[in-house]
């Protein structure tokens, strides 16, 4: 029963994640919500593994999601199902498309989901942000009236991200792949 699940959730995904890999980001934290299959600190360091690795980070992503609900079987299912969606609409589409490609429906259309997929990779990114920066979690279960509001900053993660974002603006032209092996590093020694 698990497998259908899986190719269920990501079927949907593949379907209504438009814009990319990272759209994927508010359904996947979905699944994390509804399901057991991976918790929001897995899918942070889901999302590091999958922008490392070569391919597409919605597909790695799915993958990874796929194996920890139902191993081999269901990181093969999770894929087919992210990908199946978009293919059968390409298909549609192609056929559709060529005969409307002029008409200013089908325009409009397209120009309109521009601030659909804008938001979606903005709500990405601001997961990513305050999933890594700040301990909401951890906040909101210590609160009381004496509680300290620095408690919500996790300050390793805000210098690593300030150190990589300083490295990464005044060395440019460096190659993003020595910019991960240093981030990596550091994560390994301070225990990232």
């Amino acid at each position: 029963m698990t497998l259908f699940f899986i190719f269920y959730e990501f079927f949907k995904i593949g379907l209504f994640a438009v814009g990319g890999g990272m759209a994927t980001m508010p359904f996947l934290y979905a699944l994390a919500d509804k399901y057991d299959w991976y918790t929001h600190n897995q899918l942070i360091d889901m999302i590091a593994i999958s922008e490392s690795t070569p391919g597409p980070i919605g597909i790695n992503m799915a993958t990874f999601a796929g194996y920890n609900a139902g191993g081999v079987l269901g990181s093969l299912i999770a894929t087919f199902s992210l990908l199946l969606p978009s293919f059968l609409i390409m298909i549609g589409v192609t056929k559709v498309l060529v005969a409307f490609s002029e008409n200013q429906y089908v325009q409009n259309a397209f120009y309109g989901l521009r601030p659909a997929v804008a938001a979606l990779i903005a709500f990405a990114g601001l997961s990513i942000i305050t999933t890594t920066l700040f301990k909401i979690e951890d906040y909101s279960i210590n609160t009381s009236l004496n509680a300290n509001v620095f408690l919500v900053f996790d300050l390793k993660q805000i210098i690593l991200y300030t150190v990589l974002l300083f490295v990464s603006m005044k060395f440019a032209k460096l190659q993003s792949i020595y910019i991960i092996a240093f981030a990596a590093l550091i994560g390994i020694i301070f225990k990232f």
